[in-house]
């Protein structure tokens, strides 16, 4: 992990140069600590330091950090060159024109290996799952002391921002116009991915609402299969399995992997929602569930004019209460019982057995991103008008488009009703991430963009370790894209450094587009590079490499390949129909019917629209490159 030290050296020196300092003393405060620390000192005592910056940059003053020591002044010594061109060194008082490019580097060299996947101890996952049983008496006591009231008044907010959504939903269901399917993830069985369209496991509480011989075969033909499918009661439902994925060195994700019956129904009311959520033209300029984009706006804006705040949510989706979600649905019974049907009740968590859950779902529900979407979008509201101190009209909520937006658990909100707001979210079940929170001064985050004063200041981060060979394709195919990130911004020398080591490691390395599907170095001037030209199309081609992910084999047949296909031409037919209606809709934001990972920008082929789609199908196992001729552009 030494390179690691090295890219931190590399960058230190060419930021030093861009602004008008020298590092040479914060380098060797890195090289004592690393070598004192480990690598733990670039991954969380760095990043701790860094947000601890975010805050003062907000606060408008320097504060305490016991991990980084002051010099004579009120700044830090450690980067102290930075720091001075950012804040005075007197007062600690940010100064009235500070250096943007300081602020930069800042953030990128305290911030940058804070998200590296790299797993963690099993102590910190035993910390994480402890975590996850605390969060869950949280919600328990939230159930305990919520009132009548504050359910009646977080019931009628709702009605008044999604009834129409939910009078959809429910005709949806009450009339069995809802269209399953099975998504990508793994399930709590460990099916394959066309494994699940041979599930036999249904449950009592799903064949009151969805019958079995409407949405687990594909048609009254194999109506005796269906004795074979065992239908368990209750007390015997398969629980989510409670799983940690890489998330930071200091702590891991936790989703919950659901059972393969629940997710497929999970998906059909969630491609009824995305509909009815698509005709609402109000709720799309308040919620987002596939382009962040709206909300970097905002926060953009807001770090100009102060008129907005950026709120973040800690453990968001594991402290919404179930019990909120069962009152936002009370008036629309069919709908309520379809997602409540739809809900696993236990969790098996290791080191505590199965659990009874209060929450409506963790990370891993494909219902889970949109029921913490509108519960905080309530509550919000909620939070307003509480601070203007009179009920809500729908004018009035559309008087604030613009000022609110809402994307998972980044939240944006007027300023001038921030504290009301926090307080609402709070007396709600939510936590608010003070420390990810900005509101007082011009420094604003969501959604992956952090901006000051309107200057965008996004870091470029450091996702895996660096590769020494091409066996390592998910590090080469990292650190190509960190080093075409690192140039864009502006980081020319760092990112010649990495082209240096990745010469070694790739025999072809050359220079191409930014939409060639080779990897290689991007450029502004320098045009992409030519080996070769098409033989029959008279393109120009280049050699190197490409990333190969193919999707495993899983051979599909009989009835649950007839199943798969069916569904697949009723989605395309499905999706074709809603297309031509949302496309007709000014605003409409293209590709709301892919909802894809909020915290990650690539997502591996599935196979699932491949015409072999029968005999390989699900996210592949592994990934590797390949060296061929390829366009260069």
């Amino acid at each position: 992990m030494k390179s690691l030290m090295s890219l931190w050296i590399k960058m230190a020196d060419e930021l030093a140069i861009l602004c008008c300092t020298s590092a040479t003393s914060d380098i060797n405060t890195v090289r004592r600590r690393y070598e004192h620390e480990g690598l733990s000192f670039l991954t969380i005592s760095l990043p701790e330091f860094g947000k601890a910056t975010q805050k003062w940059l907000d606060q408008g003053q320097v504060g305490i950090h016991p991990a980084f020591s002051k010099g004579r002044g009120s700044l830090p010594l450690f980067l102290g060159g930075f720091f001075n061109r950012v804040f005075d060194r007197r007062s600690g008082l940010l100064l009235d024109e500070p250096s943007v490019d300081a602020i930069f580097a800042i953030r990128q060299l305290t911030l940058s290996f804070g998200k590296i996947s790299l797993p963690c101890s099993d102590a910190r996952i035993r910390k994480a799952m402890d975590g996850y049983i605390k969060c869950e008496q949280d919600v328990r006591q939230f159930d305990r002391e919520i009132s009548q009231k504050d359910l009646r008044d977080f019931r009628n907010m709702s009605n008044l921002l999604f009834s129409e959504v939910f009078q959809q939903m429910d005709r949806d269901v009450h009339y069995g116009e809802l269209l399953p399917k099975h998504g990508p993830g793994a399930t709590a069985e460990k099916l394959s991915s066309n494994g699940k369209y041979q599930q036999r496991i249904w449950t009592s509480r799903l064949a009151k609402v969805f019958p079995l011989d409407q949405y687990l075969i594909p048609n009254a033909r194999y109506i005796e299969s269906l004795d074979k499918v065992t239908v368990l009661e209750p007390e015997a439902e398969i629980p989510v399995r409670v799983i940690t994925v890489p998330k930071t060195l200091k702590t891991p994700r936790i989703i919950a992997v659901e059972p393969t019956c629940m997710q497929y129904m999970q998906q059909a009311l969630l491609r009824s929602f995305l509909v009815a959520y698509n005709r609402d033209e109000l709720l799309r300029k308040l919620i987002g569930f596939d382009d962040q984009v709206p909300n970097q706006d905002m926060a953009r804006k807001g770090s100009l004019d102060k008129r907005t705040a950026t709120l973040d949510l800690s453990d968001a989706s594991d402290r919404v209460s179930n019990q909120l979600v069962r009152a936002m649905l009370h008036q629309w019974p069919n709908l309520q019982e379809a997602v409540d049907a739809t809900r696993s009740r236990r969790a098996d968590v290791p080191g505590h057995g199965i659990i009874r859950l209060s929450k409506y779902a963790s990370m891993g529900s494909a219902l889970c991103f949109p029921a913490e979407a509108l519960v905080f979008t309530t509550i919000i509201f909620l939070g307003i008008q509480n601070a203007l101190n009179k009920p809500l009209t729908k004018k009035d909520i559309k008087s604030f488009i613009g000022s609110v937006r809402v994307y998972g658990d980044d939240l944006i909100v007027p300023a001038e009703c921030v504290h009301t707001v926090v307080q609402a979210l709070e007396h709600f079940g939510a936590k608010v991430g003070l420390d990810k929170s900005f509101w007082t001064g011009r420094f604003r985050e969501s959604c992956g963009k952090e901006y000051f004063n309107g200057h965008d200041v996004s870091i470029v981060r450091v996702r895996q370790a660096l590769p020494y060979t091409t066996a390592d394709a998910t590090g080469v195919i990292s650190t190509v894209s960190l080093r075409n990130q690192l140039f864009h911004a502006g980081l020319v020398d760092t990112a010649a450094w990495l082209d240096t080591r990745l010469e070694k490691i790739l025999k072809y390395f050359p220079t191409v587009g930014p939409d060639s599907p080779v990897l290689g170095k991007e450029a502004y001037l320098q045009p992409y590079q030519v080996d070769k030209m098409h033989p029959y199309l008279h393109s120009p081609l280049v050699r190197g490499y490409v990333v190969q992910a193919k999707p495993p084999v899983d051979i599909l047949d009989g009835e649950g390949a007839l199943l798969k296909c069916l569904l697949k031409l009723e989605s395309d037919s499905y999706s074709r129909d809603v297309d031509s209606y949302v496309n007709s809709v000014p605003c409409y934001q293209p590709g709301t019917f892919s909802i894809v990972n909020r915290r990650t920008s690539s997502r591996l082929p599935t196979g699932s629209n491949d015409e072999k789609h029968l005999e390989r199908s699900g996210r592949p196992k592994r990934v590797g490159i390949k060296l061929g001729w390829y366009p260069p552009y």
